[in-house]
């Protein structure tokens, strides 16, 4: 398959996830926030009034989608946390942010593509310098896709590995710097089945859930004699979405019938188990926990 071919497939595939970057590599270099009101450009502007330099406890979210990032930033967001929220388009978040806000919370959008190492810096500097402390980073980024091993192109696999693993690299190495500082903090890696098991057609995928998962457990065993806790939280089963309910329905099965049987991961309960995960005591900690309905075979 010729690279142009294979792009365009990718794009196809990940139309829920990021974008990828032009071809060329060229990225505007620049994050902002989204300030959900109509007119405004949202360039360096604070949600709800927040002042510059107030000292916040900060959730960063890294792949802030619609399901799964989007429900772990409300249940935080919902104890008082202030929601940082990352996904290359900010515009795309607009909705979420307002959804906190109407429910009484805090949050701010930025356009960031995480795998810029100039882009993830800076934006933690931001936050730590004008926002709060980040005590609790969650990366979420997925990048799931299926190809043949002999149509898996260079340029597929290595978009994939800089997505689900390296962009996690940064985050964590730069939220790291402040937490040790404080001697506390928690970073949550999402995984997925591709974490643990390599199955056919998602070599791409696979190898940068697997790496993601390695990096997981050395940060946590590096880490966790500092005070920070790093866990790796398996996502093992459909999250219910509508991207995956077309999926399903490809499969030949019936979405609503599988979501009245509880097949469905709901997105709400993953944002209630990151909360518990990130509330555990120092006695107790979790360094990897999976999750799959009920009628999931594994």
């Amino acid at each position: 398959m010729e690279d142009g071919v294979a792009a365009r497939r990718l794009s196809c595939i990940m139309r829920h996830l990021h974008p990828l970057p032009s071809d060329d590599g060229s990225s505007s270099g620049r994050y902002y926030e989204v300030v959900p009101t109509s007119g405004s450009d949202g360039i360096g502007k604070q949600e709800d009034g927040g002042k510059s330099g107030d000292r916040e406890r900060v959730i960063l979210v890294v792949g802030a989608g619609d399901a799964t990032g989007g429900a772990i930033a409300k249940k935080f967001a919902s104890e008082g946390y202030t929601a940082c929220l990352v996904r290359r388009q900010a515009s795309k978040m607009d909705q979420l942010v307002q959804d906190i806000i109407d429910g009484g919370g805090k949050a701010h959008a930025f356009g960031v593509d995480a795998r810029d190492e100039d882009q993830v810096v800076a934006l933690v500097e931001h936050i730590e310098k004008d926002i709060g402390e980040i005590q609790v980073l969650v990366f979420n980024i997925g990048a799931n896709v299926n190809f043949p091993i002999l149509e898996t192109t260079s340029r597929v696999y290595r978009k994939v590995w800089e997505m689900a693993s390296f962009a996690g690299f940064l985050a964590g190495r730069e939220v790291a710097k402040h937490m040790v500082g404080r001697g506390n903090g928690t970073i949550i890696f999402t995984g997925a089945t591709a974490s643990v098991r390599g199955g056919s057609g998602f070599a791409a995928f696979a190898g940068a859930k697997f790496s993601l998962r390695a990096l997981a457990q050395a940060m946590a065993r590096e880490l966790g004699p500092k005070g920070i806790h790093v866990a790796h939280l398996i996502v093992d089963g459909p999250i219910h979405t509508q991207w995956t309910r077309g999926i399903v329905k490809e499969s030949g099965q019936e979405p609503d019938a599988l979501l009245e049987k509880q097949g469905f991961v709901n997105p709400s309960d993953v944002g209630d188990l990151y909360w518990y995960v990130h509330k555990q005591p120092k006695s107790a900690w979790t360094h990897e926990l999976d999750m799959r309905p009920w009628i999931e075979k594994w």
